[in-house]
């Protein structure tokens, strides 16, 4: 009851602060983090959690879930079609860019095995759909930009997990090496698609029948009853219910955009909700304990991991595309490391390899440092879009920019297919 009493006190004080936060580089997500770790037994003593408890798992588990599925409602499949390249380009050359930098990192610096080093690359190198939203969500941010980090954030947690699994196994003998086979891995990645799109069709489907569907009062409810069974589907069969949840959601908004809609204030409130649990329950690990059992080599592999690998990685994968280079940069500093991190960590710790209480560490140190960094920036990063557009400053040699505010399709004439794109990109990004 005391955490649930934080939690409350937390989310009252969040909401009364949430006008200023949305102005300032104040983060309510921090709140959550400070309001764990306040009552956590490297302080108060108030609540006791550890890594191995369940109730981080499910939190973390429940988050990412939420998160993905609802920023799945918010894809655009024609605008994806449109600009596949650039989130192609960033899974497959910025993100194992990143998992070797890491990996390289890990080893020389922090004193890893060559595949206990290469673990932590895969559990850090995704980044993470629910701080990456903090800047997706904002709309002086351009669409394809947005669009960008959405679908990156959305589908590399989903490429992460095989590697993660089979370099667990490799790692050392461990109580579950036999779910690390590849045939394993392949049949968990398959039914979790298969399951997120069949069912959203079929849900879709019996929807048409005449005496079936939703009254308006309870239609953002149709969405949410989907997400709830996947998720158990998936846990019950061992789909991966990531790849489900982010699957799901774009379908969904494909075949029945007025149910996607109509869940979307429903559906954000609850991944908010999730995400500020989950926080305040990540923050109860973040004890002195934690940090002082970190070396030092270990502090230096955790900031650069932020500031350099992962920038470095994305804007060598953007080299030649259309981003100028204020959009390359914010992509390349905008790489949250979050839920899907702590769930893989976990995953990790619990493994018992030899190295794995040092790998977990130097993980969810790393996580703590991004939140802190990312959560903080997310305004000031976006107040530099909005300011550049305000005082007309063009756009490194793609054209001026379209004005903003009321208005402003009039004042910017002859660009109505440049329009349609930039609004169908928004259209990715979560509201």
């Amino acid at each position: 009851m005391v955490l649930v009493m934080v939690f409350g006190v937390a989310l009252l004080v969040a909401v009364l602060l949430s006008g200023l936060a949305a102005r300032s580089v104040l983060s309510t997500s921090l709140l959550f983090l400070a309001g764990g770790a306040l009552v956590s037994d490297g302080f108060l003593g108030l609540v006791h959690v550890t890594p191995e408890s369940d109730l981080v798992r499910l939190t973390a588990d429940l988050a990412l879930f939420a998160v993905l599925f609802t920023d799945g409602t918010h894809v655009s499949f024609p605008e994806l079609r449109r600009r596949w390249r650039n989130p192609a380009r960033a899974l497959a050359l910025g993100m194992p860019l990143a998992f070797l930098g890491i990996a390289v990192l890990a080893h020389f610096l922090a004193g890893l095995d060559w595949t206990t080093s290469f673990l932590v690359g895969a559990v850090l190198s995704p980044t993470d759909p629910v701080f990456a939203s903090a800047i997706v969500g904002r709309e002086e941010v351009p669409g394809r930009l947005r669009q960008l980090l959405n679908i990156e954030s959305g589908v590399n947690d989903g490429l992460a997990l095989p590697f993660v699994l089979v370099l667990i196994a490799a790692a050392g003998p461990t109580a579950h090496a036999e779910d690390a086979s590849f045939g394993t891995i392949a049949t968990e990645l398959v039914l979790g698609l298969a399951f997120g799109v069949l069912l959203p069709l079929a849900v879709s489907l019996l929807t048409r029948f005449r005496l079936l569907g939703a009254e308006p009062r309870l239609q953002p409810l149709l969405p949410l009853a989907i997400g709830v069974s996947l998720y158990a589907l998936c846990h019950l069969t061992h789909a991966n219910p990531y790849l489900a949840a982010f699957s799901a959601g774009a379908v969904l908004a494909a075949v029945s955009p007025e149910a996607g809609s109509a869940f979307g204030p429903l559906g954000d409130s609850l991944a908010e909700l999730a995400k500020f649990a989950a926080l305040l329950v990540f923050g109860a690990l973040l004890t002195p304990e934690l940090f002082g059992d970190l070396s030092l080599g270990g502090y230096v592999v955790a900031v650069l991991t932020i500031v350099l690998i992962r920038p470095t990685s994305l804007i060598l994968s953007l080299v030649g595309t259309e981003f100028d280079r204020r959009e390359k940069f914010t992509a390349g500093w905008f790489g949250p490391k979050g839920f899907a991190s702590v769930v893989y960590g976990l995953l990790v710790l619990q493994a018992g390899i030899p190295q794995g209480a040092e790998a977990f560490t130097l993980i969810a140190v790393t996580i703590a440092f991004s939140i802190v960094a990312h959560s903080s920036t997310d305004v000031p990063i976006a107040r530099m879009f909005d300011v550049e557009e305000l005082v007309g400053i063009p756009d490194d040699g793609v054209g001026p920019r379209r004005p903003v505010g009321p208005g402003a399709a009039k004042e910017h004439p002859g660009t109505g297919a440049g329009a349609a794109t930039d609004g169908g990109a928004d259209d990715a990004g979560r509201g």
